[in-house]
């Protein structure tokens, strides 16, 4: 029996990144994944499937307003064009993992993997031994087994094929069979990133969205302004916000949903007729069936912790992505990843989160990296913030994209770069400047002395390191001024 360097079940962006730089580094490496294809949430039926909807939500929202730009002409979407594109670009990108395995000479087996004990895994429904189980030995194990969503049936009437989750409209095995046409109507339960995107989306698509949220506002872990400005734009684009309020029942009637929700302060419950309802309230840890408790891996609330190195508390045995409590995003997972490889193959270096970007696909886009002001004041740590809006930059204009803004949170006394928060147009490409500058412990100095393109977005933020030095931003004529 083959043992190899490194185990790794799980082939999303954790799992397939651990696997390709082991195997580039030389390692004798195993990836199991039950998917037929490699990718994992992410890929198959999260950031990019859902990213190429954005993207033709965004051209949809432009093409509406072609007149603007001296264009005559309407557009519509085609559902089965959209659907087809998604299939299309996310096919593409899966099969070039699969050919970046083969490089690396990462065997792949497809299969459920098991802990047998810290060194073996049982691989069962391994297509390529006819679905027989199949027992790997590594010398080291990384789990990036990723998350699941939260279904509807937690609420009576959940169980409906109506009610669906972000899955049933990304995933290219289940879209055309959970939503064979665009819908007319639809309630999203959920006003975090998932639900605030699909609203956004599909309010592009001419659907008639209504969205219901439990907190006071939309995206509660958001800068409150910018969330405050985007719930605007929001409604403007034609979103009904319910805030404040809860789905106690969905009744299936057959050709569409009856949404029965209370909001706070409402005497009786509210009924909203849709054809679908899109349930995103979040996700869980997916670790079921994975053999923790054999092995003796510590679990709390079903996630799995780890040290700095992503070692659990078992010898040999490593966990990454959204198992481990923090950041459930795609690029931490892949970042630690990376950190969990170089342990095992003694280089180690320890994960660092002081610069984890956040990036939300709405429309318009928001973005965020360190320190948010209301964060700031929770810690006790003072802060100044300064902010430039998208309407006095001339790029934004150009493209007709001026609602938006950058803020940027420094230390008051060095004025080093605490965080950044963006809304608008790039705001996901913006950030990374922020993330560089929260990473390496930039100034404000630093980013206002640095020469910026002309005219590109990235100005807006030279412009509010400018006003941490004098008070203002160079190009929107404010009174108060300070010494540099």
């Amino acid at each position: 029996m083959t043992e190899y360097d490194i185990a790794v079940i799980g082939g999303g962006p954790g799992g397939y990144v651990a696997a390709l730089d082991a195997g580039m580094r030389g390692a004798n490496v195993v990836l199991i994944e039950k998917d037929r294809r490699l990718g994992g949430t992410c890929l198959l039926r999260g950031c990019i499937p859902s990213k190429t909807m954005v993207r033709t939500a965004e051209l949809l929202s432009e093409m509406r307003h072609a007149g603007d730009f001296g264009i005559q002409g309407t557009a519509e979407p085609d559902w089965a064009g959209i659907v087809a594109r998604k299939d299309k670009v996310v096919d593409g990108l899966s099969k070039g993992v699969v050919d970046l395995c083969k490089a690396r000479k990462v065997t792949r087996l497809q299969g459920t993997g098991r802990l047998l004990t810290p060194n073996s895994i049982l691989v069962q429904g391994n297509a390529e031994f006819g679905g027989m189980a199949l027992t790997v030995r590594a010398k080291s194990i990384i789990l990036a087994t990723g998350s699941a969503t939260i279904l509807g049936t937690e609420v009576p009437g959940g169980d409906s094929p109506r009610v669906i989750t972000s899955d049933q409209i990304l995933d290219a095995d289940l879209t055309m069979g959970a939503i064979p046409t665009l819908p007319k109507s639809m309630v999203i339960i959920g006003g975090g990133i998932v639900g605030m995107e699909f609203a956004s989306i599909f309010a592009a698509y001419g659907t008639k969205v209504t969205a219901v949220i439990t907190s006071p506002r939309v995206l509660r872990n958001v800068d409150e302004e910018i969330a405050r400005r985007f719930a605007q734009l929001l409604k403007a684009a034609g979103v009904e916000v319910l805030l404040k309020s809860n789905v106690q029942e969905f009744r299936d009637r057959g050709d569409h949903l009856d949404v029965v929700i209370q909001t706070e302060g409402s005497a009786e419950p509210r009924v909203v007729s849709s054809e679908y309802a899109l349930y995103a309230k979040g996700r869980k840890p997916y670790t079921d069936g994975l053999g923790l408790d054999t092995v003796g891996v510590r679990t709390e609330r079903g996630y799995v912790p780890t040290d700095s190195y992503m070692r659990t508390n078992v010898a040999g045995i490593y966990a990454i992505g959204d198992i481990v409590p923090g950041h459930m995003l795609a690029h931490v997972a892949s970042y630690e990843g990376e950190v969990a490889v170089d342990h095992i193959l003694e280089h180690p270096r320890e994960a660092d989160y002081r610069a984890v970007p956040d990036c939300i696909f709405t429309i318009p886009e928001i973005a965020s990296v360190g320190l948010t002001e209301a964060l700031a004041k929770e810690k006790g740590i003072e802060v100044r913030v300064t902010k430039f809006p998208f309407a006095a930059l001339g790029r934004a204009q150009a493209i007709g994209e001026p609602h938006g803004l950058v803020k940027l949170v420094c230390d008051p006394g060095t004025r080093t770069i605490l965080g950044m928060q963006v809304m608008g147009a790039h705001a996901s490409d913006i950030i990374a400047e922020g993330t560089v500058a929260v990473q390496q412990g930039v100034t404000a100095d630093d980013l206002a002395h640095t020469m910026h393109a002309h005219p590109t977005m990235p100005e807006a933020v030279q412009e509010t390191a400018i006003a941490q030095l004098f008070g203002t931003p160079l190009h929107v004529n404010t009174p108060t001024r300070v010494a540099r």
